[in-house]
Order: C-alpha cells, then structure tokens, then sequence
C-alpha cells in the first residue's frame, strides 16, 4: 500500500511545481506588456508634443571648431629674459657709441643719419611707452628687456622709455638715465635713439625706434 501513496505524492509535487512555473510565465509576461506599454505611452507623448513638425533636413555643413590655442612656453620666457638681462653689461663704454650733439642720440651702423633726425621730429608715431621711475637698477634692466621683446613680438617701431631725471636720486644724479643709455646699445632690436623733445619728457626720456619684426624663415635686418 505504500507504493500507491508515493506515486501520489509525487504526482502532487509536479502539479506545484508545474503551476509555480505557469504563474512565473504569466508573471514574466505582464512585465513585458507593461513595459511595451510604457514605451508606447512615452512615444505617444512625444508625438503629440512635437505634433506636425517636420524634421529638419541636414545641410551637410561643418561648424567650424577655433582651433586650440598653443600653450605658451611661460617658464621658457622668464629664462630666456632673464638670460637677455644678464647680457647687459654696464661698463660698456657708451660715449664713443653715442653721437655728441645738442641731444644725445645713437643709431646701429648703417642708419643713416637721417633715421635720427625723422625720429626727433616724429616722423614716427610713439606706439607705446615704458616708465621707470621708481624702479632699482636690476628692475629696471628686466623691465627693459622685457618692453623691448613684447613691443618687437607685436610688431611696435616707435617707444618712448622714460628714465627720469634723477631729481630724486642720491645727489640728483640721473641714475638710470646713463644705464638705459648702456643698455640701448647693447640690443640689437634697437636701430636709433635720441632725446625726447621737450612735449615728450626732455631730458627725462629716450624715443627708440625698433626695427621690425622678421618674416618667419628670414634673416634679421638691421635696417627698418
């Protein structure tokens, strides 16, 4: 009598199990319509809400994109300043490089003499100016150099560099008037200087005339 009881047990237990993965299927499957139904509810949504527009054609154009901006070798700069300052020699005999006239003046052999005499009268226009007053020596050697490379990089000719007239220096001595003397001749982006006018500081400032800047691939030229 036991085998019958057993065989009915088990036929039991397949009917759970049977049913537990009928009621899984059913499960499985109104999870799926509920979900393709949300689909369509969201696609519905969206079409009413765009209602007739029409889609825009593509016109094949590119929108241009700037191009990036290369990094700027900054430490490099400081170096290559610093070295450019400590090139600058202050015992360089400038009285035998300067011209002796009623305004000092100098000018980079093969200026000619009337280079000077068009830049006392303005022939070019001043584009930028550097002041030193106030500055100690070493300051105003880097101050200088640095004027000097930014004005040659933008493409500035003409500069007026005030120096000052040593009214306020030990014994009123114009300081800085004599270094900035040394100092101009010593670069070789400076073709001519001469004493400002009276309009332009006198006696407390130089006008310098830069030679222009060199096409890329050619040689530098000393004259402007």
């Amino acid at each position: 009598m036991a085998k019958p009881r057993t065989r009915l047990a088990d036929l039991a237990g397949l009917h759970r199990a049977l049913r537990e993965q009928a009621e899984r299927r059913a499960a499985d499957a109104a999870r799926d319509r509920a979900d393709r139904e949300r689909v369509a509810r969201e696609a519905n949504v969206f079409r009413e809400a765009v209602g007739d527009t029409t889609p825009l054609r593509g016109t094949g154009r590119v929108d241009p994109r700037p191009l990036p901006v290369p990094p700027i070798a900054q430490q490099f700069e400081r170096d290559e300043r610093q070295a450019l300052s400590e090139s600058i020699s202050d015992e360089i005999d400038v009285e035998r490089l300067l011209e002796t006239d009623e305004r000092l003046s100098f000018r980079q052999p093969g200026i000619g003499h009337d280079v000077v005499r068009r830049l006392r009268r303005g022939h070019w226009v001043i584009q930028e100016q550097l002041d030193l007053h106030g500055l100690r020596v070493d300051e105003a050697r880097d101050a200088l150099v640095a004027f000097l490379a930014d004005c040659l990089r933008r493409g500035v000719r003409c500069v007026r560099i005030v120096h000052g007239k040593g009214l306020g220096s030990y014994q009123r001595e114009p300081v800085l008037k004599g270094k900035v003397l040394r100092w101009l001749t010593q670069r070789d982006e400076v073709l001519a200087f001469c004493q400002a006018g009276p309009s332009d500081g006198g006696s407390g400032a130089l006008l310098a005339l830069l030679r222009a800047p060199a096409a890329p691939g050619q040689p530098r030229s000393a004259r402007g």
